[in-house]
């Protein structure tokens, strides 16, 4: 949900863990939303928010060789990862004055056209936003669309650890 480092597993190694109710707040405001707790996969794939809120979150890609499958192309998971990052932040923005942040629990992601390179801009906007889920809708184009999907999450507390 930032650039990538120069070297995302080194950043990823020096970030906290702790519980996100206590690390304080992060990127969008929201509570534990600290990029740098994301993972290298989260980084490499390249997300940066540009505008997050209850009702809208706004980002680009910056694609390149990096995100090549074998045959030139930006890998569709690329897409996937941005459409469910792009939904994550809105919908945890949207239940953060509950105490509360939103996971994926069903993702489905369409590509629509193949890229080499380039900026692409991301947007999410919410479908429905309910007490324990909601569902967002993500477009990811360059003027053109290149890809959408549709993501719905689930309401969860703060400090509620892993399965």
């Amino acid at each position: 949900m930032s650039r990538p480092s120069a070297d995302p597993a080194a950043e990823q190694a020096a970030a906290p863990h702790g519980d996100p109710a206590r690390d304080g707040t992060g990127a969008a405001g929201l509570p534990g939303c600290d990029p740098a707790r994301a993972g290298a996969f989260v980084a490499v794939a390249g997300l940066v928010v540009d505008e997050a809120s209850a009702a809208r979150v706004r980002g680009h890609l910056d694609l390149g060789a990096h995100h090549h499958t074998p045959w030139g192309i930006v890998n569709g998971g690329v897409y996937t990862t941005a459409v469910e990052s792009a939904a994550a932040v809105g919908a945890s923005a949207a239940v953060a004055d509950r105490g509360q942040y939103a996971v994926a629990v069903h993702v489905s992601t369409d590509l629509l056209r193949s890229r080499t390179g380039g900026r692409a801009e991301v947007v999410a906007e919410p479908v429905h936003q309910g007490r324990s889920q909601q569902l967002w809708a993500v477009t990811i184009h360059d003027g053109r669309p290149i890809a959408r999907g549709q993501v719905r999450l689930q309401n969860i507390p703060l400090g509620r650890g892993p399965a």
